[in-house]
């Protein structure tokens, strides 16, 4: 039997972060991947793929044009499944190409087959053609991240109803879709389709969605999506799906029918934890399959095994998971880690994109904090003009009594990347006098930062 220092189960994120951090302190490491390629759910069916189609729409159908060159511009008049696949597949190869690379450059060795515990220390490991390997670890890293929630009473089909792992290799595109789920990813995909033309429905059983993001926020991101066309039926929850001429239609519990082209199910996650044998290390998941984990060092209830990522739950991010993984593999070592900053950005690639940094205004209420917003529109910039934006904003709130910024937050074109200015301004404790004080470059969306600041120094009636 092989003897490793560290075993990582998992090749997302979290698994590579951790694997390549703990070869960097000269440990032995395997990596095991149940997929044919290295990278997981990230790069084979999550973010990677899902990301890239954005852009690719984006791209193809000139939405970024359209405020300038009006809603009918197109750069591609007819745009299908192929086209949209070709740039995906190309994206792919690139980043298993670049983690294969990182892999062997570090030492790290991988192996191909599906993982599960004999014992606390000792995995066994079902390769491709059905030989088996056992290999024992020292230290182990659980990184098997989610798998879509597949209810039984759900006729999915691989062809017209669709989990978000299948949506990613459809054939043909819809003229319709009904996405059910209004978490991040039913929204990214639901705008992703909508930039498309498509006709989508957007179910929803709670009264509102993205509650974790500032509600003044989701109301602009909202009015948005249903001024170009996307129906949005909030409170509304699924009673049944039937078909009719073989096309899905969501039967919602007030009577109400939807009928489309294609049905996207995409109303939670679960943790792939059920293949791993954890009973035979002692380990048990929640219902949801995700496993418990101390917040500062990603250990499980068993000492010398970790989990991190998507398979411990919330934030459920590909940035987050990688530093999770790192963390993991550093604590696993007695390599000291200094504390994680207070605050992380949090990004939704939907069209628009929204990104989020600090606390919403709900919270800073909530812990009775004396505060005041400021709000630029993109549309005031001088970059957002010869962008042709008619849309997007930034939100700030800062703390009435020592000025200090509490939170950021943005919907439209660039969030998720404008955000981080306000991340660093954010975790280095700094105040409204940063933003009024210094210079941006001009003409920049980043100026949106200076416009708020003001708006917020004016309303504080700041001398």
């Amino acid at each position: 039997m092989t003897r490793y220092d560290f075993i990582v189960i998992g090749s997302g994120p979290a698994g590579r972060r951790a694997a390549i951090q703990a070869a960097k302190l000269g440990r032995d490491v395997l990596v095991v991947e149940k997929g044919r390629r290295v990278g997981g759910v990230s790069v084979h069916t999550g973010t990677i793929p899902s990301k890239t189609l954005r852009e690719t729409v984006l791209n193809l159908t000139g939405w970024r044009e359209r405020g300038f060159y009006g809603s009918a511009y197109r750069v591609k008049k007819d745009i299908d499944a192929k086209d949209l696949m070709a740039r995906l597949h190309m994206t792919l190869d690139h980043e298993v190409d670049v983690l294969e690379h990182q892999f062997a450059r570090n030492k790290v060795q991988t192996m191909n087959g599906m993982g599960r515990f004999i014992d606390p220390h000792t995995i066994e490991i079902t390769m491709g053609n059905g030989d088996l390997r056992h290999v024992e670890g020292e230290k182990v890293l659980i990184a098997v991240g989610t798998r879509p929630y597949r209810p039984a009473d759900v006729p999915f089909n691989g062809r017209t109803v669709l989990d978000s792992d299948e949506i990613v290799e459809i054939p043909q595109l819809p003229r319709s879709l009904c996405v059910v789920g209004g978490g991040v990813i039913g929204v990214e995909y639901a705008t992703i389709f909508s930039a498309l033309d498509v006709s989508v429905a957007l179910v929803e059983s709670r009264a509102s969605f993205l509650e974790f993001i500032d509600h003044e926020l989701i109301e602009d991101f909202t009015h948005q999506l249903r001024d170009r066309g996307m129906a949005i039926r909030f409170g509304s929850k699924v009673d049944r799906i039937e078909f009719e001429n073989d096309r899905p239609v969501t039967i919602l519990a007030n009577g109400r029918r939807v009928r489309s082209d294609m049905l996207l199910y995409a109303a939670g996650r679960v943790g792939a934890t059920d293949s791993l044998n954890l009973d035979a290390c002692g380990l048990t998941p929640d219902e949801r399959g995700r496993l418990k984990v101390d917040p500062g060092t990603f250990q499980t209830d068993v000492p010398h095994i970790y989990c991190a990522g998507d398979a411990i739950g919330f934030p459920s991010l590909a940035s987050t998971s990688m530093e999770q993984g790192r963390i993991a593999a550093c604590h696993a070592f007695n390599i000291p880690m200094p504390p994680a900053p207070d605050y992380f950005p949090y990004g939704i690639y939907s069209v628009p994109e929204i990104s989020t940094v600090g606390m919403s205004e709900e919270e800073v209420r909530k812990r009775g904090i004396p505060y005041e917003c400021g709000v630029a529109r993109f549309r005031e910039t001088s970059r957002g003009h010869i962008m042709g934006l008619n849309t997007g904003m930034m939100k700030m709130i800062f703390s009435l009594k020592t000025k200090r910024l509490l939170g950021v937050h943005i919907v439209g074109e660039g969030a998720t990347e404008l955000v981080h200015i306000g991340q660093a301004v954010l975790n280095l404790h700094g105040t409204l006098d940063y933003f009024i004080e210094n210079t941006f470059n001009y003409p920049t969306l980043a100026e949106a930062y200076k416009i708020a600041a003001l708006d917020a120094w004016n309303r504080m009636g700041i001398a």
